[in-house]
């Protein structure tokens, strides 16, 4: 970072506003505004321009947002990648998203710069001394090797771009699909139907709670569409005040919220459970009365939890519905959702949303089936390279994300079941069939069938059913560290248990169902 940082210090109240702030160090919009189009300049002189790729491998940093408002200002998409994945699942992204420039933090660049491919520029950023003290990375792995070119001094290198390009391009988020391999989510062109969606924009704000001069804690991880969305709007649009949290503590958020009278936050419900568990006479040391709005997405929040909440924080919290693909379709308030407890929400304004049987018939209010929506003013999308993915999930010009749910008489949403497999746990999704075909190469294993179970911090966690071929002996820990050698943490399995026979039926169908029912028996509840 360049010398324009500001260096904050006191444990007082910080008047500060117009800037992104993270540990003591604080940077102003105007002059993120002013390194991004240094940045964008040296990227044209790499080759690149509108309808490519700049990727983007960061930990919630001021580069974050000069890389990516550098690639929109070229007309390119910004693609980040979840730094949690396995140097395998990030080489993929890298070469799928068909990018030539990787902006990356030097300790993630040690995990992963063997598998690169060749003809990508890359431009280090050191790991910030905060960083490395949140995650224990190892000191050495925070500082750049004397070959690869710093992000800070190779854009100090450049005059401002003077031309912006006409339309600032979403970022390009991968999303993984049943097919195993991720997917990214790239916008198209819009038409005149979606630059009149100004009821859309002002309903999608509210719900965010994003205002001019806001003042907001980053507190997730922002390779994620909403986090991304959120923030990028809250800095570029609204002239807000970004305090990031290097990594999410529950305590320290709440010293956060006193310390720089924070307006509005958005979160996801495993966070809610952590700030939910602080002992009562901790939640009361801090004064959160400058708070006034939080929102929350990317997966269910159970009822118990959201309704402490609202009785914790008052009837400040705003829920979302949507997906990467489609944008926000659905929202509700505070009073709206106990007037209707469990909905995800009404649709926004210019937002339409039907419900299906298996045979393409639309179903009547109460009736649940999948869920298809549709978002009229916001730019349609496809699924880079993978086109025909993309016709997959549409029926009538609507977009399906895989939900079961009904509307009620009064048009909110509730959501039942999935059609698909997939697993959210504390608001990543994980898609199973990834897992099994990892557990299929590991040398014993006959079959299995990979699910979601209730788990009480994260929403959902990983299970296993493991049918093991004859004479063969693995342990729970071989299979978890299997699939630990070649996914990301987060896909290995939180329990594994062995079976003479799974059910599959001839055709070859698993009814996970026969697996994963006890489970959500168990706990009470439908998954």
């Amino acid at each position: 970072m360049s010398e324009s940082v500001q260096r904050v210090a006191g444990e007082g109240p910080v008047a500060l506003s117009s800037g992104v702030l993270r540990g003591d160090c604080f940077v102003s919009l105007e002059e993120l505004n002013h390194r991004a189009l240094r940045a964008a300049t040296g990227l044209r002189s790499l080759g690149v321009g509108a309808g490519d790729t700049v990727a983007l491998l960061l930990r919630n940093d001021h580069e974050f947002f000069e890389a990516s408002f550098a690639a929109s200002a070229l007309g390119a998409a910004p693609v980040p990648i979840n730094w949690h994945g396995s140097a395998e699942e990030i080489a993929y992204v890298l070469q799928d998203c068909q990018t030539s420039v990787l902006v990356v933090h030097a300790d993630l660049l040690a995990r992963v710069r063997h598998l690169v491919p060749p003809g990508i520029t890359v431009l280090g950023v050191a790991t910030p001394e905060s960083i490395v003290s949140s995650f224990s990375i190892t000191p050495s792995d925070s500082q750049l090797p004397p070959d690869v070119t710093s992000w800070s001094t190779w854009l100090d290198g450049f005059d401002p771009l003077a031309q912006l390009h006409d339309a600032e391009p979403w970022s390009m988020i991968y999303t993984s699909g049943t097919t195993g391999h991720p997917k990214g989510v790239r916008r198209l062109p819009g038409t005149q139907e979606t630059e009149e969606g100004l009821d859309y924009l002002i309903d999608a704000a509210t719900y965010f709670g994003i205002w001019p001069e806001m003042r907001t804690v980053i507190c997730g991880p922002m390779y994620h569409s909403a986090p991304f969305t959120y923030a990028a709007l809250a800095a570029r649009s609204y002239n807000g005040l970004l305090v990031i949290q290097d990594r999410f503590d529950p305590e320290g958020l709440l010293a956060l919220i006193e310390q720089h009278r924070i307006t509005s936050m958005y979160m996801v419900p495993t966070m809610f459970v952590r700030m939910l568990r602080l002992p009562a006479e901790v939640r009361a040391r801090y004064d959160l009365s400058s708070l006034t709005h939080v929102s929350h997405t990317a997966a269910p929040c159970p009822p118990d939890v959201k309704r402490a909440l609202i009785e914790w924080w008052g009837p400040i919290i705003s829920e979302l519905y949507g997906s990467t693909e489609v944008a926000f379709i659905a929202g509700c308030t505070s009073e709206e959702w106990l007037a209707h407890p469990g909905t995800v929400g009404r649709p926004l304004a210019s937002c339409e949303v039907r419900v299906f049987d298996e045979d393409g018939v639309e179903l009547a209010t109460g009736e649940s089936g999948e869920v298809f929506v549709r978002a009229k003013a916001t730019t349609d999308f496809t699924y880079h390279g993978k086109a025909e993915a993309r016709a997959e999930v549409e029926r009538d010009g609507l977009i399906t994300c895989g939900d079961v749910g009904f509307l009620d008489e009064d048009g909110f949403l509730y959501l039942c079941d999935r059609v698909r497999d997939m697993v959210i746990s504390g608001g990543v999704n994980i898609y199973p069939i990834e897992i099994e075909a990892c557990l299929l190469k590991l040398p014993g294993v006959a079959d299995c069938a990979v699910f979601g179970i209730p788990d009480p911090e994260y929403g959902e966690s990983i299970a296993a059913a493991i049918k093991l071929e004859p004479g063969v002996s693995l342990s729970i820990g071989d299979i978890q560290a299997h699939v630990r050698e070649h996914l990301a943490s987060f896909k290995v399995p939180k329990v594994v248990t062995f079976h003479e026979s799974l059910p599959r039926e001839d055709s070859g169908k698993m009814f996970k169902r026969k697996l994963r029912d006890p489970y959500w028996a168990q706990a009470g509840r439908a998954i």
